[in-house]
C-alpha cells in the first residue's frame, strides 16, 4: 500500500459497514496530498482490543480518544517527521506506534487517554532523564502524546522472572532504587492524598467481604497503613513498577516504561514485585531483596506495602468481589506475621 496508508480496525478499514464508527473515505479527504503521506508507507492498524475498552469502560472520554486516533496518528507523523515502521502496539489505554524519525532514528509514538494517572507521565520521564526508565523525545501537552525511545517490546522482564525470580526482582530493586532516588516535581499528584481515600474506603469495602476473616484482615493491613499516612513522602514513585513494564534496551540492560507518576514513600512501591510471577514461599525474601536494595526502613516499607494491598483489594470490590484476592492475602499474611 505504498503512499496510500490506511487505518484499520481488527483487519477492516475504519468505517467499514461493519459499524465501526470512523469515516475513512474522510480521513483520507483530510489527509490528502499531505507530505507524511508519502513517507508512511504502511497500514495504521488500531488494535480492536483497545477500541473495545475504550469504548465499554472508558465513557466519553474513551470514545473521544478512539475517534479522533486516525487524525492524532496523521497529526503527529506529520508535526514530528515520522514514519511508521512495524504494526501497533497497544495497552488498555494507549495506542503505541514504532516510528522513526527523519534523522534515522528508531522511536515511539504513543497516544494515550489522558486521565489522572497518565497526566504526570511526561514530568516524572523529563525528571528522570532517561536514568532507570525511557527517555522522553518529544511531548505535546494539551493531547498528552509522547515521542519516545525506542526499546525492544518483545523482551520484557516477564519472561525472566519464569525463568530465575530472583533475578527479575533484583533488577526491579535496582530501578526501584534510582527511580525513587528523585524528589518528585511539583505539581504530581500526592501518595497522601491516595492513602487518606484509601482508609476512606475500608469500611464499606470490608461490609461486601464475605468470609469475617477476609474482613480483619482488610482492617488490619488499613490500620498499618493509617500508622504511616501522615508521612507520605516525596519522591518520585513509578506507581506501576511490575514485571511487564520493564524491557530491554539498548543504551542499559533493562529500562521502565510506563509509569503512573505519584510522589510519595518508595515503599509503596514493592507490591507489585512481590504478587506478579507469584509463587508462595517467595513473599519474604523478595521483601528483603527489595527493601535492601532500595535502602529501605523495613517498617515503613511494610506498612506501605500494606497499605498498596489495600488498594489492590478495594479495586476488586468494587468490581463486584466479595473475596481477597489470593495473592494480596499471602502477602498480608506475611507482613503481619500470620503465615504458616
Amino acid at each position: 500500500m505504498r503512499g496510500t496508508p490506511a487505518v484499520l480496525v481488527d483487519g477492516k478499514p475504519v468505517g467499514a459497514k461493519d459499524g465501526s464508527m470512523f469515516d475513512a473515505a474522510g480521513f483520507a479527504r483530510t489527509l490528502k496530498g499531505r507530505a507524511w503521506l508519502r513517507r508512511v508507507g504502511a497500514v495504521v492498524e488500531i488494535p480492536a482490543e483497545l477500541v473495545e475498552v475504550q469504548l465499554r469502560y472508558g465513557g466519553a472520554a474513551g470514545r473521544e480518544f478512539v475517534e479522533g486516533l486516525p487524525g492524532r496518528v496523521a497529526e503527529f507523523l506529520e508535526r514530528w517527521g515520522l514514519r511508521v515502521a512495524g504494526p501497533a502496539m497497544h495497552g488498555m489505554t494507549a495506542l503505541v506506534l514504532p516510528v522513526v524519525r527523519a534523522d534515522g532514528t528508531e522511536a515511539a509514538l504513543k497516544l494515550l487517554v489522558p486521565d489522572e494517572e497518565s497526566a504526570g507521565e511526561p514530568v516524572a520521564l523529563r525528571a528522570w532523564d532517561g536514568r532507570g526508565c525511557v527517555r522522553l523525545l518529544e511531548w505535546d501537552g494539551p493531547t498528552g502524546t509522547l515521542l519516545l525511545e525506542r526499546l525492544d517490546a518483545g523482551r520484557h522482564l516477564s519472561g525472566l522472572v519464569e525463568r530465575d525470580a530472583r533475578a527479575a526482582v533484583t533488577v526491579v530493586a535496582g530501578l526501584l532504587a534510582r527511580l525513587t532516588s528523585v524528589r518528585a516535581p511539583e505539581g504530581l499528584r500526592g501518595l497522601g492524598e491516595v492513602a487518606a481515600g484509601l482508609l476512606a474506603g475500608v469500611p464499606e469495602a470490608a461490609g461486601r467481604l464475605a468470609d469475617a476473616g477476609e474482613r480483619r484482615l482488610l482492617r488490619d493491613c488499613a490500620a498499618a497503613l493509617a500508622e504511616v499516612a501522615a508521612e507520605p513522602g516525596d519522591r518520585l514513585l513509578h506507581w506501576d513498577l511490575h514485571f511487564g513494564n520493564v524491557l530491554a534496551g539498548e543504551r542499559e540492560p533493562w529500562l521502565a516504561i510506563d509509569p503512573k507518576p505519584l510522589a510519595g514513600d518508595p515503599g509503596f512501591e514493592l507490591l507489585p514485585a512481590l504478587v506478579n510471577g507469584f509463587r508462595a514461599g517467595e513473599v519474604g525474601w523478595r521483601f528483603d531483596l527489595l527493601t535492601g536494595v532500595v535502602g529501605l526502613d523495613r517498617e515503613r516499607a511494610r506498612a506501605w506495602t500494606l497499605g498498596r494491598v489495600v488498594q489492590n483489594c478495594l479495586w476488586e470490590v468494587e468490581d463486584g468481589e466479595v473475596a481477597l484476592p489470593e495473592r494480596e492475602v499471602a502477602v498480608a499474611e506475611v507482613l503481619l506475621g500470620r503465615a504458616g
